[in-house]
């Protein structure tokens, strides 16, 4: 879990400077790369959390 949560730490840190990036050159590959951190984080976090809630199930099995 303590790993789950740097790394949701680096994808915001990473979301945040390409969006204020994004907004001092107006240059919208930094807002799509953000837009990218920001969907694959969601899927890894899903994956993750998944397999947590699998193990949970079937530890009680």
């Amino acid at each position: 879990m303590l790993v789950l949560r740097i790394v949701g730490f680096l994808l915001l840190i990473a979301m945040g400077g390409s969006l204020v990036t994004y907004l001092l050159t107006r240059n919208r590959r930094y807002l799509t790369f953000a837009w990218q951190i920001l969907k694959y984080g969601m899927l890894m976090a899903s994956i993750v959390l998944a397999f947590m809630l699998f193990e949970r199930l079937f530890m009680v099995l």
